[in-house]
């Protein structure tokens, strides 16, 4: 399957420039081929090339199928970038394809970069969208201030990496049991300690994800990941209950 993103493909009938060269010059398609987009909204159409331009390629909408984020709870992945731009955008490319509902980039008091392309960014986000068949959008923000994204509301576990023993650490998959979680993953110099005291008072717990020391744009992928893996036999758990109440 050939997934492209169109955001207004019902209205227009067109894949954008971008797109719409990639499936000409590229993967050189062709009028009355087959193709599949997403709006990004949670929606996919199955649809026929009626016109093949490199620019804008007009699409028939055959079909439509709604599709929701298959993880069934919400996912946030907030991260101080690192200095070296590559290596986030690594991040975002491979958050978005394992599965995460948004992504913030925090301004901390020890973040080496404080701005960031957030149009690249988004484009990277597109990408790994079509490229692991999902049809909704990865939102991201930023830079947010750290003080105030601690500060907004979110349902859910609330926790942040930390490295430091001034608090008592706890195991990140020892404490998060499923459902709805925001995960803070610091800048390279970690959080200070009045950020992780004031995290603490607005409800986050300080957490560690294993052994090992890692890099920033790893425990971010590490912690998606297990937030994955944990939500995932948590469905499975509540599943296996309910079946054993209704045989």
């Amino acid at each position: 399957m050939i997934q492209f993103y169109s955001p207004e493909i019902e209205a227009t009938g067109l894949l954008p420039e971008t797109e719409s060269g990639h499936c000409v010059r590229v993967l050189r398609m062709k009028e009355g081929d087959r193709i599949y987009v997403t709006d990004g909204k949670g929606h996919r159409f199955e649809c026929t090339i009626l016109e093949a331009h490199p620019k804008h390629t007009a699409v028939e909408i055959l079909t439509m199928e709604s599709i929701s984020p298959w993880w069934g709870f919400r996912l946030e992945l907030c991260v101080a970038p690192p200095k070296n731009a590559d290596r986030i955008e690594w991040l975002v490319e491979k958050a978005v394809e394992i599965g995460v509902d948004r992504i913030v980039l925090m301004k901390c008091a020890r973040s080496e970069r404080k701005t960031l392309r957030t149009d690249r960014l988004e484009k990277i986000a597109v990408s790994a969208m079509n490229q692991s068949l999902k049809a909704n959008n990865t939102v991201i923000e930023g830079p947010v201030p750290f003080k105030e994204l601690i500060t907004d509301d979110f349902a859910g576990f609330k926790c942040l990496g930390y490295c430091d023993s001034a608090y008592p650490l706890r195991s990140f998959s020892e404490e998060y049991d499923g459902g709805n979680v925001r995960i803070l993953i610091g800048p390279e110099g970690d959080f200070t300690p009045e950020e992780v005291a004031m995290a603490i008072e607005n409800g986050y717990m300080p957490v560690t994800f294993g052994g090992s020391r890692l890099r920033l744009e790893t425990a971010a992928l590490y912690s998606a990941v297990a937030a994955h893996v944990i939500g995932d036999l948590s469905g499975i758990k509540i599943g296996s209950d309910l079946g054993s109440e209704n045989p």
